[in-house]
């Protein structure tokens, strides 16, 4: 048996989850199956971008070839020209190597076109294949339902020459399109509707991404996919449980065939709450609009993730987390979520950041003069070190942190009211200044406490809230963009019948703030760089920033029941009592 491994921490592969393919695999290499190799695949069809979904099966399958010191190959299912793409295929490549993997080869199922083409020329000398006239819809028709049995194709009994050249003649494009279609000759009784004599070749004049126009005939994913499996020397062809029921056929092809037979296994997709991951609805989505585009951070795509502000880490350890099952179940994205927290919480910076301003001035404090503040950089990490925050007479703070006329409970800034000012001052206000025509509070005036200064040894008053705040003097101007779920309901296709899906989406999905204010140590961020904004959640640098003027998204909220009780649903930002 294949020693396994140990992981990139040095823990030994024996304390890594088990799950049931992981113990398929090991009995394999109790038994001495395929010479104690491991040899897995991840084939993604390039007709869209992959999302953590995908995210699910690339752990699995990278993840018990490193295990077991063996191989996983990334294998492009490009059966489909009119649906793929290199656009598909450069980002696929992107996401795998960005969630930590590389692959030990780099296939194409048109790498196998002129084998799979040869492969069914043998099946047609076999006498278990032929071409058939039927088009689309009669082939409906013949197919028979889940309670009938189909019915013999009038072209199932042609003779293995006049098959051979028809099929030739496919090949040579004298037929048009959809017209003719080479079948594989399996059951029509059979209780599994995929065995009733599956299409093998289709014509197709669609120009590929990398054959371009040299066919003109393209088989099917049923019959690419297994021998594609073959003759890469699969051991392990992992799939999602939609494919139970073409496993059949996965084995009558290579058994037919007689070639090397990898051994296919289903486990259960990935299905969260509050999202999408049809990649024809996620196309939808793009090409009307309904987002940005497939990096839009709210999307669950790979990309769109990863711009969000997720970190690869946080999305293994959560495909760790819901482990690998047979049966079909939908995870609360709130796991999603807290995966995202728990690695941010150590490793990024915390800064202040005002997202919604309200001016303050220190009346009594000297006009003109900046202090430069002590703050940690991470609590969670000693090695992170301090950074030095500027202070001045005038600060903006939340708006949300005061309250003219406070409800009860509410233990931040109000008249007569102090609170301590992170990293700094006890301050108190003493004054409301209004816009006089709206009556809209416009400015707050304050006293501090010299005596208060936090840190220092004189600093002994203890008041019921801390509140974060920017010197305004110093700080930065910056956009944020609040994203929340996509969709409202935690199952976005349970709508009323005949109602569109997209009926479900979120119009308060996205908000932008364009006169927030951030330290002036973000001034050096870059597009990736990841941050908590201190009391109100973790934030990333977006692409779309330019120069010092940053734009953030929000990648995941800090918890507040305060912020629950008072907003209820609302999508602005948390902040503690």
């Amino acid at each position: 048996m294949a020693e396994p491994n140990s992981n990139k921490d040095g823990v030994a592969a024996e304390s890594a989850p088990s799950h049931f393919i992981r113990n398929i695999v090991v009995d394999d290499l109790k038994q001495g199956k395929n010479h104690g190799r491991v040899h897995t695949r991840f084939p993604p069809e390039p007709n869209g971008y992959l999302h953590i979904g995908h995210a699910k099966s690339i752990c699995l399958n990278f993840g018990l070839a490193a295990e077991f010191g063996g191989k996983c190959n990334l294998r492009f299912d490009d059966t489909n020209p009119s649906k793929e793409n290199v656009e598909y295929v450069d980002s696929i490549k992107e996401d795998v190597r960005w969630l930590g993997f590389s692959w030990d080869g780099e296939y194409y199922a048109s790498d196998y076109f002129e084998q799979l083409y040869q492969f069914a020329v043998r099946l047609i000398e076999a006498g278990v294949a032929f071409v058939c006239d039927l088009s689309a819809d009669e082939m409906r028709q013949y197919r028979g339902t889940l309670t009938e049995p189909g019915r013999h194709s009038p072209f199932r009994d042609r003779s293995v020459a006049e098959n051979l050249d028809l099929f030739a003649r496919m090949r040579k494009g004298e037929f048009a399109d959809g017209s003719r279609t080479l079948r594989a000759k399996v059951d029509m009784a059979s209780p599994n509707i995929n065995l009733r004599d599956p299409v093998m070749y289709r014509v197709v004049r669609a120009t590929h991404h990398r054959t371009g126009d040299q066919w003109c005939i393209y088989p099917t994913y049923d019959f690419a996919h297994g021998q594609s499996d073959s003759l890469e020397g699969i051991t392990h062809s992992i799939c999602t449980l939609e494919f139970e029921d073409h496993r059949p056929l996965y084995d009558w092809y290579l058994d037919r065939l007689g070639v090397h037979h990898p051994q296919q296994i289903e486990f259960a997709r990935l299905n969260l709450t509050h999202t999408v991951l049809s990649k024809r609805k996620l196309l939808q989505m793009v090409q009307q609009k309904h987002v940005a585009g497939w990096d839009d951070p709210r999307m669950p795509t790979l990309a769109g993730i990863r711009r969000r502000g997720y970190t690869p880490e946080a999305l293994r350890n959560f495909c760790e987390r819901i482990g690998v099952a047979k049966g079909n179940s939908t995870v609360d994205i709130a796991m999603l979520e807290h995966s995202l927290r728990e690695d941010l919480n150590k490793r990024a910076p915390r800064v202040m950041a005002v997202l919604r301003p309200i001016k303050v001035v220190l009346v009594n404090y000297p006009a003109g003069q900046v202090e430069e503040l002590e703050a940690v950089n991470n609590p969670e990490d000693p090695t992170a070190g301090t950074r030095k925050v500027p202070f001045s007479r005038e600060l903006y703070i939340e708006q949300d942190d005061f309250r003219e006329e406070p409800p009860k409970g509410f233990f931040r800034l109000s008249p007569g009211n102090e609170v301590r000012l992170r990293y700094a001052y006890i301050i108190k206000c003493t004054e409301v200044v209004k816009d006089p025509t709206t009556g809209e509070v416009i400015e707050v005036r304050c006293t501090f406490d010299p005596e208060t200064k936090s840190g220092s040894s004189q600093s002994k008053r203890k008041v019921k809230a801390t509140i974060h705040w920017v010197s305004a003097a110093h700080a930065l101007a910056a956009e944020v963009r609040l994203y929340d779920h996509l969709f409202a309901a935690e199952d976005p296709d349970d709508v009323p019948e005949g109602a569109d899906w997209l009926a479900n989406m979120n119009p308060r999905s996205l908000e932008r703030l364009t006169t927030c204010h951030v330290e002036p140590c973000l001034a050096s961020a870059k597009a990736g760089d990841r941050y908590q904004f201190e009391r109100l959640g973790y934030f990333c640098v977006d692409a779309d920033s330019q120069g010092e003027r940053k734009v953030f998204n929000r990648s995941v909220t800090l918890r507040d029941t305060w912020a629950k009780v008072e907003r209820g649903a609302s999508n602005s930002p948390p902040a503690r009592r």
